[in-house]
């Protein structure tokens, strides 16, 4: 019985549309190969994992030096050497006043503790999210993900979560357009604290740049605004960079190009490059107001996870990645938009770094989406030795995100098979 078989027959996979056939036997930077000898140029890393490239030789040579001498021993029972490098490293490489780390195993399992420590340091007990946003696939993560595609048939949910229209401006849910629009998505806040609440919002929790919800980037000062109406309010900005961090929109956290300070930040994805991790991070006052029993976790803080982690960092910091990915972005949305003048079917391009969507639309002047036209190029873009992702609330976003050591003869060959297949498309 082949792995495909296997699939079908042993690992459950009814929650997705399809899983792509790709059977993968090795990879290394932005490159995979199959079992049947064919190479891919990956532009999903693994939905935005391996930033780093797939099996770093730094990561994987501190994962295996870390295996021959210590693999588990539950962080928060014995002190690890690792589990406390690492949450030092992370106290300096993010921004402002971010601390003290807890660590997990996933990007759910952050958001989730994140949102317990909001409540415990506030004492307050409602959250403000956005609109088409993705948190995680975990109870109370569902509870303050706008998309009812994701939470379908799951609730109720947690009641006093409520959301604002997102800086989604190619479709403004204001039918304005920036800057003309004076930021009415953002300072709409202060109504919805106001009419929408029982005035109790313990966080607003936003990406910095919405990967599920289509790859959508606000304005520069879209942030800057938000947080002025949150610190009115007493209101803590929880920023959730487990999509957007380490390196991938050019900057190593993604809020770092909107200049406000977060005051609890969650990550998990490109932290260990392929190695399950995650965290929260808090200012030192916030982090302490948990209490014994509040909060635990059996493989957080894994410390062969942890030693992946700062040989990342590591890699991260020596080769410039987060620098690198901006430049490299840049030139690729360029010959993105490029594209756009000659294909009919791409509505909007936009992204920050390698972190880019492909608005695909069947009618331009209405902006209607177009789900089927994305899957075909997806399918169509597999045939032709690429990978890449597809999502967006309407399903309809061609997902860019490929690891940041992708070079620049394969942007070159991305950019000519995206020509080719949404052309054929």
């Amino acid at each position: 019985m082949d792995t495909v078989e296997k699939y079908k027959k042993y690992v459950n996979v009814s929650m997705v549309d399809k899983v792509q056939p790709v059977v993968i036997q090795t990879a290394e930077g932005a490159s995979i190969t199959d079992t049947a000898g064919k190479h891919f140029i990956d532009c999903f890393a693994g939905i935005s994992v391996v930033n780093a490239g797939h099996c770093n030789p730094k990561v994987i040579d501190a994962a295996k030096k870390q295996m021959d001498s210590l693999v588990h021993c539950c962080s928060y029972v014995y002190y690890s050497q690792p589990t406390a490098n690492l949450a030092e490293k992370l106290a300096e490489i993010t921004p402002g006043r971010l601390q003290k780390s807890f660590f997990g195993s996933g990007g759910a399992e952050a958001n989730e503790g994140a949102l317990r420590l909001a409540k415990q340091f506030t004492g307050k007990t409602e959250f403000i999210s956005l609109q088409a946003s993705f948190h995680g696939r975990s109870y109370a993560t569902l509870s303050i993900t706008g998309n009812s595609g994701r939470k379908k048939k799951a609730g109720p949910y947690m009641v006093g979560c409520t959301f604002l229209p997102p800086a989604y401006c190619y479709r403004c849910h204001y039918g304005r357009e920036y800057p003309s629009c004076g930021l009415k998505c953002a300072k709409a806040l202060e109504d919805l604290i106001k009419f929408n609440t029982w005035d109790d919002v313990a966080a607003f929790i936003a990406e910095p740049v919405m990967g599920e919800g289509g790859i959508i980037v606000p304005p520069d000062n879209y942030f800057f605004e938000i947080d002025k109406i949150l610190k009115n309010h007493g209101i803590l900005l929880f920023v959730d960079e487990v999509q957007s961090g380490f390196g991938r929109t050019g900057k190593m956290f993604a809020i770092e190009h909107y200049g406000v300070e977060p005051d609890i930040m969650t990550m998990a994805k490109g932290i260990a490059d392929g190695f399950p991790l995650s965290a929260f991070i808090a200012r030192e006052e916030i982090a302490d107001s948990f209490r014994p029993g509040d909060h635990l976790s059996t493989f957080g803080g894994n410390p062969v996870s942890c030693a992946a982690a700062l040989a990342n960092i590591q890699f991260f910091q020596e080769e410039k990645l987060a620098e690198n990915a901006l430049k490299k972005g840049e030139w690729l949305m360029a010959r993105l938009n490029a594209l756009k003048e000659k294909h009919a079917r791409i509505g909007d391009v936009r992204g920050k770094g390698l972190m880019i969507g492909i608005e695909l639309v069947s009618d331009r002047a209405a902006r209607t989406p177009d789900a089927a036209s994305a899957g075909k190029v997806r399918d169509l873009c597999l045939e032709n030795g690429l990978l890449i992702g597809q999502g967006g609330v309407f399903g309809n976003v061609l997902r860019i995100q490929p690891p940041l050591v992708i070079s620049q003869t394969q942007l070159e060959d991305v950019v000519g098979i995206l020509d080719l297949v949404i052309g054929k498309v």
